[in-house]
């Protein structure tokens, strides 16, 4: 099956742009309920898969252990912008696991908050890995291995225990045999997984509602999700689409975005996964709106406190409107 044309981005008169893509919905039990272009679509998670890759965390009694709390759980499921609030809860992991800042090894950039690029330049700095938006969930990675006494300088490598324990945890969650999750290297320098997107799917219906996975399982779902829906700002930041989607939809649905066009959420007991195959992530919030519209799942008031995203506008440089983007699946 072809990819379905997912949005259109028009300029004036003109169709300029198309973003094609593949969505697939399923329920928690794994059944199909709804696709466009190839729910089989094999693709890597990237940071979506950063919730259940928080599964172990809690599952272990790790979490317990070095008692973090729902916001220091929530930065270990973010890809978030490096603002103040972000550095101090990854500070206090860290702090609680007796590692430090030069223990991370997800690397750096500038972070994406404008305020805290601002104040970098301002002071002359460089940013460290605590800026990186992946450090919450290698601080969580770090913890894992402390309390079970593994190495800390090689997490990050494929053969090491943490990568093996977290490998079983996907497979089980998304319901797909191991051998054919294809591995890759993320862009923070972890195992990032392949598989369908209807697996993914399958691991957001099972996160929003884990009727069908163990008791213990399940506890550990319940907490992941109950630490994303109390500290959306946790998640990515001030104006991010995933932070203003969780706070404006009032914890109806659990939501992470990844990179190159990917994009997971749960609602009730269904589970929903995007892929833009161009990988454009401006392509996603018109696609995540459409989709909850398909599924009525917003009521007028939350439609009223996002309306940007279903048809968000198109600027030039002068900040005027000269266009917009449409989804026309």
């Amino acid at each position: 099956m072809a990819q379905a044309r997912l949005v259109e981005v028009v300029r004036g008169e003109l169709t300029e742009s198309q973003h094609l893509g593949s969505i697939a919905v399923v329920d928690n039990s794994g059944t199909l309920v709804l696709s466009y272009g190839e729910a089989d679509l094999k693709t890597y998670w990237r940071s979506a898969a950063k919730p259940i890759q928080a599964l172990p965390l809690v599952d272990s009694g790790a979490a317990a252990a070095f008692d973090l709390s729902p916001a220091e759980l929530a930065v270990i499921t973010a890809s978030h912008s490096g603002e103040e609030r972000h550095l101090e809860l990854v500070r206090s992991i860290l702090a609680k696991i007796n590692l430090g800042e030069e223990h991370l090894k997800c690397g750096s950039h500038l972070p994406y908050s404008r305020e805290a690029k601002r104040k970098l330049r301002q002071a002359g700095r460089k940013p460290g890995p605590l800026y990186n938006n992946c450090s919450g969930k290698h601080a969580g990675m770090l913890a894992l291995c402390q309390h079970q006494g593994w190495d800390v300088e090689n997490y990050l490598k494929e053969a090491h225990p943490l990568q093996k324990y977290l490998l079983d945890y996907i497979s089980l969650f998304t319901d797909y045999p191991q051998e054919k999750i294809v591995r890759g290297t993320d862009g923070c320098g972890v195992v990032v997984y392949g598989l369908p997107l209807k697996n993914m799917a399958l691991a957001f219906a099972r996160l929003s509602s884990p009727l069908t996975v163990s008791e213990d399982l399940a506890r550990a779902a319940h907490k992941i999700k109950a630490a994303m829906l109390a500290h959306p700002l946790a998640i990515g930041g001030e104006g991010r689409f995933n932070s203003v989607l969780l706070q404006a939809t009032n914890k109806k649905l659990i939501a992470k975005s990844g990179a190159e066009g990917v994009f997971c959420f749960g609602y009730q007991d269904k589970g929903v996964a995007i892929k833009i195959i161009d990988g454009h992530r401006r392509a996603l919030p018109p696609v995540v709106m459409k989709i909850l519209s398909e599924l009525e799942v917003l009521n007028e008031e939350e439609e009223n406190s996002l309306a940007k995203y279903f048809k968000p506008v198109v600027t030039n440089h002068r900040g005027e409107e000269v266009g917009f983007l449409e989804p026309v699946f």
